[in-house]
């Protein structure tokens, strides 16, 4: 292991473990899963981590159970045991995990607490979503809640709770109602963050555990920076 990627495994926050699954909060930045980048994945992490931890010899198994935006922090979720996996698997397919998001925006919403119906639409060429109104040809429906929680100096705190999990989903749904996401340029905001995050954070995770149907509910820590600071 290099420096580099002892550096990344030391500073790897697990919020949850046990012999069948692992959670963990992810920073702004990291890919979950290899892309064409090259960069190091979070999956890859966390496998040497466990390897690490428990002193593994040989390859370490890991399931990939969904996926976070580069940009995006928060909780993602690991399969440790091919158990587990398919049952995970299913339960986020059947909309049996509750996910709750945090997001920072400039604008006010015009109502204080709204369910937003849309339907998405991919544009794979761009790696971006479209949310219409109504129906359009290959579209498909993006369902979540919103709630204003507080107002902030220049921004306002929403808490979003996700119905469906289309792609670019939240980012593209808040800016359909002219509440773009702080820092997210793809979606309409003015400038990007220095870091190239955007304020947007996997808050909360409601699930039964896959092999032993324990209720779990997991909350991820914010990243360390003033506006999300000023959230708590």
């Amino acid at each position: 292991m290099s420096k580099k990627e002892h550096s990344t495994v030391d500073n790897l926050q697990v919020l949850f473990e046990d012999n069948h699954l692992i959670i963990v909060n992810k920073r702004p930045g990291d890919i979950v899963q290899g892309d064409k980048t090259g960069d190091q994945p979070l999956s890859d992490t966390v496998k040497a981590f466990i390897k690490r931890k428990y002193n593994k010899p040989g390859n370490v198994y890991l399931g990939v159970v969904h996926r976070l935006d580069r940009p995006t922090s928060g909780i993602v979720v690991f399969a440790k045991t091919s158990k587990a996996l398919p049952r995970l698997n299913k339960m986020f397919a059947e909309k049996n995990a509750k996910k709750t998001y945090w997001a920072i925006v400039k604008n006010m919403p015009s109502d204080p607490e709204k369910r937003l119906v849309h339907w998405m639409k991919r544009n794979t060429k761009q790696n971006k979503s479209y949310a219409n109104t109504n129906e359009v040809p290959d579209s498909k429906k993006a369902i979540l809640t919103y709630r204003v929680m507080r107002k902030l100096h220049n921004y306002y705190l929403l808490e979003i709770d996700l119905e469906t999990g289309r792609h670019h989903q939240i980012r593209s749904q808040l800016t359909a109602i002219g509440c773009p996401i702080k820092g997210d340029l793809k979606y309409g905001f003015n400038r990007s963050n220095a870091d190239g995050s955007i304020h947007l954070h996997a808050r909360k995770l409601k699930l039964t555990h896959p092999v032993n149907k324990e209720p779990l509910e997991i909350l991820a820590p914010l990243p360390n920076d003033p506006i999300w600071n000023a959230c708590l």
